[in-house]
């Protein structure tokens, strides 16, 4: 899987080396590539590359034919290896991941690529809010947090559990971005909405530190399932899956499981569907990982870690605000995320969590 030759723009790519990696990963045993197209284009952190692979007649193995290229420089606010290793370490030996397969990467300090399945054919972003779709994500989240769960299997894959000094570095990333937010919508939010957000600096994140020194119901988080990271079935049916993890360098990476599962509703539903939806939801989540053998975790646990969670969608639209151009210019994102975060801290009740 893991080629060792770093394949740093588009270009390098030809039908030599896509019939080498693709013989070495076992999806070509007999025949050769025969030729492919590529089309690139660019995301926000990455250059992306989708080959339609041709193959000799006659040529034997899987013979995937839609492939995709992920090409990564390893900047600086990125944590390095974290999306290297989720596709070529920390899930292969699970039974049917939800993660694209992956054929070919190769990471150094300038950077990585992958080489995985184009699913764009057959999946598409979870944009449509549904008690189906919900249901699949929290399934495929469950599959990955359970294979991960705990101190024991953490520490095999050289993971450790969060300590305060992991809790301060993410707070203080986050904070300052308060006063220059509250001044940006000074006139769009009222009083109680101004005092909350200042009660939840003053008491939330030693509640985080409090809960970090009990180890049950901690994992490695994806950090980021928005819409665009949870690829669901175009026609309805088969599995959910879940691509680029990709944490910042001040992320909390391994962190409470279920925190995955706030920040896809909180922070991204609608608030109305959320309301509907939740706690069903929830639900399939804790069935599904009780179901891999997670006996340790119950039910009032998980809710109260939910809610705890839920708050942390308030730092994600505060951490916008440190600068001034992502503040200014990005308010149309950040605003809304403020305005569901905080529907979902008064409906849940979370400022009991430190009365």
């Amino acid at each position: 899987m893991q080629s060792g030759r770093l394949i740093s723009d588009p270009k390098q790519v030809d039908v030599a080396w896509l019939d080498d990696v693709l013989k070495r990963s076992g999806a070509l045993s007999v025949g050769q590539v025969n030729g492919f197209d590529l089309t690139c284009s660019e995301s926000v952190n990455a250059s992306i590359a989708r080959i339609h692979v041709d193959y000799e007649s006659g040529s034997v193995g899987p013979q995937p034919r839609f492939l995709l290229l992920k090409i990564c420089k390893n900047e600086a606010w990125f944590l390095r290896d974290s999306e290297f290793h989720y596709y070529t370490r920390d899930y292969v030996d699970l039974k049917d991941p939800p993660v694209p397969t992956c054929y070919d990467a190769a990471s150094s300090y300038a950077g990585y690529h992958i080489l995985m399945d184009d699913l764009s054919a057959t999946h598409q972003p979870n944009a449509s809010v549904t008690l189906k779709n919900g249901i699949g994500a929290a399934d495929a989240l469950a599959d990955l947090h359970a294979h991960m769960w705990g101190p024991e299997r953490l520490r095999a894959f050289g993971y450790a559990l969060p300590d305060q000094r992991n809790i301060d570095r993410y707070i203080r990333h986050v904070e300052p971005g308060l006063s220059p937010m509250l001044a940006a919508v000074q006139g769009d939010i009222g009083v109680e909405w101004r005092k909350a957000l200042g009660d939840v600096f003053a008491n939330h994140p030693a509640k985080l530190a409090e809960r970090s020194r009990d180890p049950v119901g901690f994992t490695i988080v994806h950090g980021d399932p928005n819409p665009g990271n949870i690829l669901t079935p175009r026609d309805g049916t088969g599995r959910v899956f879940l691509v680029d993890r990709q944490p910042f360098r001040w992320s909390l990476t391994t962190w409470l499981a279920v925190s995955d599962i706030a920040y896809m509703m909180v922070h991204w539903w609608d608030s109305n569907a959320r309301r509907t939806l939740e706690d069903s939801v929830l639900r399939e989540y804790h069935r599904r990982i009780v179901q891999h053998g997670i006996t340790d975790y119950d039910w009032v646990q998980l809710v109260h870690d939910y809610r705890l969670c839920a708050v942390q969608s308030l730092y994600v639209p505060i951490m916008r605000c440190v600068l001034k151009e992502s503040r200014e210019k990005m308010k149309w994102v950040w605003f809304p995320q403020l305005q569901k975060a905080m529907t979902a801290f008064f409906d849940l009740r979370c400022s009991e969590l430190w009365r």
